[in-house]
């Protein structure tokens, strides 16, 4: 019996020996950062690079080594690169940046690649795509219409190469929208169809008919109506509450503008867009205010910039803050799970707090849940 409990003892003094999360005390973290570092995008790389850096300093550990490579800018060269990273060890891999990067990681096998794309259809079935995606977006989108009962919303996506993705968020996301509709992008077409849903002409024809009964009414302030009438420039209601627009930069732009032509309003409708990033740009466009949009919590992305730009001279791309925040997030499931599995690690449901805001893992996926804010005179406010 003594013998037994002496084994015993030993067992349980080996078993402490070694971290909860599988790896031995000597053991390091090996990260790899696919990232571009040459070519159109070697700035951006570097970037990447500075942040996990920033991260690093932070966490405070001598636990963790980065590893950077080129993941150059075709699939073959990002393939090679992580056949390297392998080679010396390194499980998980922040990056690649770009979708069309990945074709081909598949091939390497027991690595996981945390890209920081935030497409999530037909992704090679060790890459996790870490962006801020479509379904984290209309989740957060879904939350505002349900806090303002908002009964009919229409929802807008360009005719461009995410479409698809779009489409398949929207059935994931569960949001209830009214229709959906594919716009084209060419300014004349795209007038021409926005037109066409908010039923332009009938509501333009009723004004003109308006006018022209009280023209010929007995009624003895009609010089005082038609007055009024001719200030406007239809009569009638659009059949929806809210729209949704998928779409980013001048493009946005040129939709919402053909919605006032239309003569419909952010100021009578919810107008409702995917993240910006906080552009700057649309803060001078009065006529198109207010803007609602989902996006990363601002007060944590203007002290990071701060902080990136004191640190390093330099403005970070938004790309920065989700490279620094995954740092924290692998560091993190280190500390609380079995890290010797990397296969599983982004299986089990777990929930982290960056920067961003709360990384959703579950399902080697993960999910951002969001802030929501407004453009309105001339400032983003938050609402959520």
């Amino acid at each position: 019996m003594n013998k037994f409990f002496k084994i015993f003892v030993f067992i349980l003094i080996f078993l402490f020996s070694k971290h909860s999360n599988g790896l031995t005390e000597d053991e390091k973290i090996k990260i790899g950062l696919l990232v571009p570092l040459s070519g159109d995008n070697k700035n951006l790389g570097e970037q990447i690079i500075k942040s996990t850096k920033m991260a690093l300093q932070e966490i405070g550990t001598d636990k963790i080594e980065i590893f950077p490579k080129d993941a150059g800018s075709d699939a073959n060269t990002t393939l090679k690169s992580a056949y390297a990273l392998k080679k010396i060890g390194v499980k998980i891999i922040i990056g690649p940046v770009f979708f069309d990067n990945l074709s081909y990681l598949s091939e390497v096998e027991d690595t996981i690649f945390l890209s920081l794309t935030n497409k999530i259809s037909d992704l090679p079935k060790n890459v996790i795509s870490t962006g801020v995606n479509s379904i984290s977006q209309l989740n957060t989108i879904k939350k505002f219409i349900k806090s303002n009962e908002i009964k009919k919303t229409i929802f807008l996506t360009p005719d461009l190469h995410y479409k698809n993705e779009i489409k398949s968020a929207i059935k994931k996301s569960n949001i209830k929208i009214f229709k959906h509709y594919i716009y084209d992008i060419d300014p004349t077409k795209l007038t021409q169809q926005i037109e066409d849903l908010t039923n332009y002409n009938i509501r333009k024809q009723n004004l003109v008919d308006e006018i022209k009964r009280i023209e010929n009414s007995d009624l003895e302030d009609k010089e005082r109506r038609i007055k009024r009438l001719k200030k406007r420039y239809t009569i009638g209601n659009v059949d929806f509450d809210s729209i949704i627009i998928s779409d980013f930069d001048e493009s946005l732009k040129s939709v919402i503008t053909s919605f006032l032509y239309s003569d419909v309003s952010p100021k009578n409708k919810y107008f409702i867009t995917f993240n910006q990033w906080f552009d700057k740009s649309l803060l001078s466009e009065n006529a198109t205010q207010p803007i609602y949009f989902p996006s990363i919590n601002k007060g944590n992305l203007d002290k990071f910039n701060s902080d990136f730009e004191t640190k390093y001279n330099q403005k970070p791309n938004h790309l920065s803050l989700l490279s620094y925040d995954l740092l924290g997030l692998i560091y993190y499931l280190y500390i609380k799970t079995d890290f010797s599995d990397v296969n599983n690690l982004f299986k089990k449901e777990n929930s982290f707090k960056g920067k961003i805001g709360i990384f959703d893992v579950k399902d080697n996926s993960i999910h951002h849940k969001l802030n929501f804010y407004k453009i309105e005179n001339n400032k983003f406010k938050e609402i959520f």
